[in-house]
């Protein structure tokens, strides 16, 4: 009898383990679920392709799962909106608007990045999402860069998401571009909030320019 019970209690200690390890195994994205979720949420007239599939090749790499990406194409000028919002599980469009890059990436494209503490430029790749906090700006969203030697020092050069308002439709419009940062992605002040607190808390950012040389070195992107 004790034996019977002893094989049973080992029994139920196996499937609770089995259920603990696919409850954390991470869901990964097919090539054709990227494509499916690209047209289906409306990316092809917001940012390009091969932006969307590089952010779900480097989530499908990411350690840890989180149905909402936000992505920011700098292959875009940046008189067009540029940073969007991705539901990946109901494949929906969350949110589209415009962002700032750094003082020194360009001006109206950004073509130049950096990780270093005065550089005043923005970096490229994968980030995650922190706290909230009320700062210089108002109301702003910490990020934490996942990539060694690529955005690694964002948090030491206080690199965050806040409002702005050279990235605001108006601002825009009677410029013809948006304002530069010191290499925060920005956002207009009307849906700044809103994003952030759509991100915050553990969310993923992908930031995308046509850079070979990042590419190449990313180890999210192989």
């Amino acid at each position: 009898m004790r034996r019977h019970i002893l094989k049973l209690h080992v029994l139920f200690i196996l499937i609770f383990s089995l259920v603990g390890i696919s409850s954390s195994t991470k869901y990964k994205l097919t090539k054709k679920e990227i494509s499916d979720i690209y047209k289906e949420a409306g990316l092809n007239e917001n940012i390009s392709y091969d932006s969307f599939k590089k952010a779900c090749t480097g989530y499908n790499n990411l350690p840890y799962s989180s149905k909402i990406i936000a992505i920011i194409d700098f292959s875009l000028p940046s008189y067009k909106k540029r940073f969007a919002v991705i539901d990946l599980e109901k494949r929906k469009l969350l949110y589209h608007t415009y962002t700032a890059h750094g003082k020194n990436t360009g001006n109206l494209y950004a073509t130049h990045f950096s990780n270093k503490n005065g550089s005043l430029k923005s970096s490229l790749g994968f980030y995650k999402t922190g706290q909230t906090y009320q700062g210089k700006y108002g109301y702003s969203l910490r990020l934490l860069g996942l990539e060694k030697g690529i955005n690694d020092q964002a948090l030491n050069r206080a690199i965050v998401i806040h409002p702005a308002e050279y990235v605001s439709e108006e601002f825009i419009r009677r410029y013809k571009m948006s304002g530069r940062s010191w290499g925060c992605p920005a956002l207009p002040p009307k849906v700044s909030s809103k994003i952030i607190n759509c991100i915050k808390g553990g969310q993923y950012l992908f930031i995308y320019a046509k850079k070979e040389d990042y590419f190449n070195s990313s180890n999210y992107l192989k």
